[in-house]
């Protein structure tokens, strides 16, 4: 397969997952991303030092090349800022994500990725502090077009 096909797989793939982990929790309204609240982003953003700075970087700039698989055939880390793509995913679809990863929303527990699994790591709460964190750096646009998709 050429790495162009890889890529493309990969995305595809990636899709699918975000579409599957949507329907998941689609009925759970306790995904409120709170990005106006100081004292949940101040927590969050401590809780995303801690667990997602070492690869999605100190300044949510995530890690080079994000788009095109590294050698290992795994994806970079994407960044969370306003570059990536992060703020294109409602509440629900970035908490399953980050609670049960993408081998869980796909069905195939041999999917690699260097995401970790974060159910039972972080509680709901905390998962829930640092989307809300991220969520509180993007630019007023940006979190104004988020909040019209979750109004959706």
């Amino acid at each position: 397969m050429t790495r162009r096909g890889v890529v493309i797989g990969g995305a595809a793939l990636i899709g699918a997952a975000f579409a599957a982990i949507a329907i998941t929790l689609q009925q759970d309204d306790d995904i409120v991303l709170q990005h106006n609240d100081a004292e949940i982003v101040a927590s969050g953003q401590a809780v995303y030092d801690t667990y997602c700075a070492s690869c999605h970087g100190v300044n949510l700039e995530g890690q080079e090349n994000w788009r095109s698989p590294g050698a290992d055939g795994r994806l970079p880390a994407p960044p969370h800022d306003e570059t990536g793509h992060t703020w294109h995913h409602n509440g629900h679809t970035l908490f399953g994500l980050t609670k049960y990863g993408v081998a869980a929303a796909i069905g195939d527990p041999d999917y690699a990725s260097n995401m970790p699994i974060y159910d039972g790591v972080l509680s709901d709460d905390e998962i829930i502090a640092v989307l809300s964190y991220i969520k509180s750096t993007w630019p007023a646009e940006i979190r104004a077009r988020h909040d019209a998709m979750e109004r959706r």
